[in-house]
């Protein structure tokens, strides 16, 4: 009886406590943009006393305010030098492109990362496991017998790691549900999600192909 409360009041305080470690870090990690205010006009000078979470609000400032230079001529004339620049460093310019191309493909309103959710036979034919499509195969295309699509397929529970696959468009189940959602039952091991209404028909096996 006492394992049963035991486990019941592990099950109310780790996700609390997980969350505001979460929430704490990253109160923390954003107050470090506050060491760029000088020390006259700093908040804990002024103020006399310490608020978590100014820096939150000056990280947002900064991030918005760079967004809105950017948009403009001038901005994106800077932009392209200072992107000039870092790609001429050594060492630099391998991490920055590299991680450049991440974010602009994951937070461009134009990119096709994470668009559509999809089922694919993996790690056999037997089996179905969740993937997102990222793009289209590009220049590998013309290497490639069909119309295939770029998937990535996540490891569970750390969607952060897993493989890449080109796969057969027609060897897909394209699912009617958001990719967040997605991310909840590949992280949660299919504990926590949403019911997603799914779309399109399942291939028999003997018209699958094993990856």
């Amino acid at each position: 009886m006492l394992k049963k409360y035991f486990l019941t009041g592990l099950l109310i305080w780790v996700p609390i406590v997980i969350t505001l470690w979460v929430l704490d870090l990253l109160v923390t990690t954003m107050d470090l943009s506050l060491t760029l205010v000088p020390d006259d006009y700093h908040p804990d000078r002024l103020l006399g006393v310490h608020i978590p979470g100014l820096g939150v609000l000056l990280t947002l400032v900064v991030v918005l305010v760079t967004g809105l230079l950017a948009a403009n001529f001038i901005g994106r004339r800077v932009l392209t030098a200072w992107d000039s620049v870092l790609n001429r460093i050594p060492v630099v310019k391998t991490i920055y492109s590299s991680v450049k191309q991440v974010s602009d493909t994951l937070f461009s309103s134009s990119g096709n990362a994470f668009r559509k959710v999809l089922l694919v036979r993996y790690p056999h034919p037997q089996a179905w496991s969740l993937a997102f499509q990222t793009n289209v195969p590009g220049d590998v295309a013309p290497h490639l017998d069909g119309d295939y699509v770029a998937v990535f397929i996540p490891t569970t529970p750390s969607p952060v790691n897993g493989f890449y696959f080109y796969v057969r468009r027609e060897d897909t189940i394209a699912l009617d549900i958001r990719v967040d959602d997605a991310l909840k039952y590949i992280v949660s091991m299919g504990v926590v999600g949403s019911h997603g209404r799914r779309v399109g028909k399942a291939l028999p096996p003997s018209a699958t192909r094993p990856l």
